[in-house]
């Protein structure tokens, strides 16, 4: 049992604020696999979801006549920054490719905060909930200085100085902003499509109603989508936790870390160049 919390017992040794990107590192690639990446998505799916910045990305048509390589890139210059930080070649040129991308649109100091903030609270919040155990201080304290840092990379202001300051930040701003539009329920409906390709075909009749239950009622509100029944909500909530007991009774800590082939997507099966990824630039004049 020692072992399982080994990953922890290193990150207690670590500063959160000077050695955040190990931190972050050991939480991805080792720690909480699988639902720090669901809680990624689920942060991306959020954030695509306020009205403002819906009408940005149903006017691109990436995320809706292109899904599959708007996810993979977006999925893709994300990892490469948290793979290899800020300062190592990849890293910068995934940060680089990305403030190429966002300088075309004109979009709000405060939707950028706003994404900022869906990266940070909701895959913590969904780990604190689902995780085989919840994130130490440390973590929260790491996970909030990585994207303060990136949010400063990308020119991004006034972004709460810690974790529980920008959790209520992103509470009052949801409460303000993320209200039922068309935009986020064309674009959730695009995303959807993928997320139902990887279901077991045992689980293809539910589908619709099991990911719909992962998502919380102001997002199922923005995206027009009624609540599914109470005994899919309660399967998939039981279920969850009763994956994450088993998880803690019974796992190992990681011990070959995520991505240490390298990432593999469905876009690129054969490897991609970091500065192609995102939409192509417009056409000139």
């Amino acid at each position: 049992m020692r072992d399982r919390y080994a990953n922890l017992a290193r990150i207690r040794t670590l500063d959160p604020e000077r050695d955040h990107l190990e931190i972050y590192q050991i939480m991805l690639r080792r720690e909480f696999c699988w639902d720090l990446k669901l809680g990624l998505n689920l942060a991306f799916n959020r954030s695509f979801s306020i009205p403002r910045i819906a009408a940005v990305h149903t006017g691109t048509g990436e995320l809706t006549e292109r899904t599959q390589r708007r996810i993979d890139d977006t999925g893709l210059l994300m990892y490469e920054m948290v793979l290899n930080g800020f300062d190592q070649p990849r890293g910068r040129e995934a940060l680089r490719r990305i403030n190429q991308i966002h300088r075309r649109y004109d979009i709000d100091a405060d939707d950028y905060r706003y994404v900022l903030a869906c990266l940070v609270v909701v895959p913590i919040r969904w780990l604190e909930r689902y995780g085989w155990r919840r994130p130490c201080c440390h973590e929260r304290q790491a996970t909030h200085a990585f994207y303060r840092e990136l949010g400063r990379r990308m020119g991004v202001t006034d972004v709460p100085a810690s974790y529980a300051e920008f959790a209520a930040w992103f509470d009052a701003y949801d409460a303000a902003h993320l209200h039922p539009n068309d935009d986020a329920a064309t674009i959730e409906r695009a995303t959807r499509m993928l997320m139902l390709t990887r279901l077991p075909r045992l689980l293809a009749p539910l589908g619709n109603s099991l990911v719909s239950a992962m998502y919380d009622a102001p997002l199922r509100r923005a995206t027009l989508l009624a609540p599914p029944g109470w005994p899919i909500r309660a399967g998939v909530h039981l279920t969850l936790r009763g994956r994450a007991r088993l998880q803690r009774w019974f796992g190992r800590p990681r011990r070959t870390p995520l991505f240490a082939d390298g990432i593999r997507t469905r876009t690129y099966p054969d490897g991609y160049d970091i500065s192609r990824l995102g939409p192509p630039p417009p056409p000139a004049g």
